[in-house]
């Protein structure tokens, strides 16, 4: 089986705008916007159908009610690096929703499966069958 082409998103659908990064960095982070702001509106892109539907069924803080996919990249200290960082996070999470996953088929537990069930509930029975309490004769008062 071969391998399966990734997608590619178009950058011509994904707004990025330059923001301040949070947190340490001294001087240089009160005076640079290096943290990459990456906004990627799944319902208006030109991804296959069943993709956006996969992308928009995930459980993911970053995907809006709307569907916008809200990336913030602020890694580095260069805003380059954080652009590709921010890209390279948005295709990682395109493409592990890009093939459908396979379909589960019910099946039959085997007879020697069931058998080994019963048996562990048995087994499992008489060890608490033991712990009662001990019914003897009772002169020993």
């Amino acid at each position: 089986m071969s391998q399966p082409a990734l997608l590619q998103v178009d950058e011509s659908e994904v707004q990025i705008s330059a923001i301040r990064a949070q947190g340490a960095g001294g001087q240089n982070v009160n005076k640079v916007s290096s943290a990459i702001h990456l906004r990627f509106d799944i319902p208006a892109s030109s991804l296959p159908d069943d993709v956006k539907e996969r992308l928009l069924a995930l459980r993911d803080s970053r995907i809006t009610q709307e569907g916008v996919l809200v990336l913030k990249a602020q890694q580095h200290r260069s805003q380059d690096l954080n652009r590709l960082d921010a890209f390279s996070r948005l295709h990682e999470l395109v493409n592990s929703v890009a093939h459908a996953p396979k379909t589960r088929r019910a099946t039959k537990p085997t007879y020697g499966s069931r058998q080994r069930r019963l048996e562990g509930k048995s087994q499992r029975s008489e060890t608490k069958a033991q712990r009662g309490r001990v019914r003897g004769n009772s002169d020993a008062h």
